[in-house]
């Protein structure tokens, strides 16, 4: 039984719609959905945006391999209204979650400023997860001209 053009072409087509129905469903591309359920799916509940959390980002930079990022989370850090955890998402990265950061009451500010990597254009979401389990989100739109995480 001798393979055709046709059986290579025909194989082919099937092999790549099957890779594109596989990718479809894994987190990467999952994850290139809304915000709200991208953090839904990440954090294990939804969201609300809040002005109380403030993700400044350039809106384009040059390289994504340092894309400054400050973020601040209007709290006032006492014992009953505190900011315990930031996440900082990046959907189109190969790993989504960038960074982490831990907070104790008291601490004065719920701030940081750092440099993160992206891989491409892409919305950068933030979100605070407050004392009372309540998830504050803000996002930004980052357009990098290269790769940061090649």
């Amino acid at each position: 039984m001798a393979i055709t053009r046709r059986d290579l072409l025909l194989a082919g087509s099937v092999g790549s719609a099957m890779l594109a129905g596989a990718l479809a469903s894994s987190p990467s591309a999952l994850a290139r959905g809304e915000t709200i359920e991208l953090v839904k799916q990440l954090m294990g509940r939804p969201a609300t945006e809040s002005n109380r959390v403030h993700l400044l980002m350039p809106a384009e930079f040059p390289t994504g391999y340092t894309v400054p990022m400050d973020l601040v989370v209007d709290s006032p850090m006492t014992e009953a209204d505190h900011v315990k955890h930031l996440h900082v998402f990046a959907p189109n990265n190969p790993l989504v979650e960038v960074v982490s950061f831990h907070f104790v009451p008291r601490r004065g500010v719920a701030r940081v400023s750092t440099r993160i990597r992206l891989a491409e254009p892409q919305h950068v979401v933030a979100v605070a997860e407050m004392n009372d389990g309540n998830l504050l989100m803000a996002k930004t739109w980052v357009d990098v001209a290269t790769n940061g995480c090649a």
